[in-house]
């Protein structure tokens, strides 16, 4: 069965409720957001393009449609760059929020989960991916559920972060699912031999 990612980013009640890598970092969160969705290959595949994620590295996925409306030097990559594959703890990245704002590395664990930090004024916030393993309906084909949460403390305007906010989230993670699947889809396929050929392993 080929999964295609849909619409629906919302994590279900147990998702929700569970305790995430990170979640300690800030402990007595205001808002919390979490987002979900899946995808059609296995964590090992899938690591390589999230840990890329990030301006001034590969950018943020989007679907082709999408793209076509942005200028193509602000379009995200559509493969795996080594040079941003090194990420460590500590590492800094720029973030899209403003022009001096960035993400702090602050847990990672290849193909597991990978943890942000940042200081937006006096509000401390944590932004935590986590690659879960699954697989399709019948069980035949490897597949990766993507968990994303933002925790955020102290907010002054909960209502606010919580509708706006929670909704601007929810927009960029549908587009970044909508773009990732078209990019494992398409590496997949670029990877699969032809008539003859044998699979690199082999």
């Amino acid at each position: 069965m080929r999964l295609r990612a849909s619409g629906d980013v919302r994590p279900s009640p147990q998702e929700r409720a569970e305790r995430r890598p990170g979640d300690d970092l800030v402990p007595h969160p205001d808002v919390v957001m979490d987002t979900a969705f899946t995808v059609p290959a296995p964590p090992r595949d899938v690591w390589p393009w999230v840990v890329q994620l990030g301006k001034k590295r590969a950018g943020w996925y989007l679907p082709r449609r999408v793209e076509r409306l942005v200028p193509p030097g602000r379009r995200a990559l559509r493969r795996v760059d080594q040079r941003w594959q090194a990420l460590a703890v500590g590492d800094v990245i720029p973030d899209y929020g403003g022009r001096d704002e960035t993400f702090t590395v602050a847990l990672l664990a290849p193909e597991r989960h990978l943890v942000h930090t940042s200081t937006r004024g006096s509000m401390r916030m944590t932004w935590s991916i986590v690659l879960r393993p699954t697989g399709s309906d019948d069980g035949a084909e490897a597949a990766t559920r993507l968990l994303f949460r933002v925790r955020l403390a102290p907010v002054r305007r909960q209502w606010v972060a919580r509708t706006v906010g929670g909704l601007f989230d929810e927009l960029t993670i549908r587009g970044l699912a909508a773009g990732l699947t078209e990019r494992l889809t398409e590496s997949a396929r670029n990877r699969r031999p032809g008539p003859g050929e044998r699979r690199p392993d082999e």
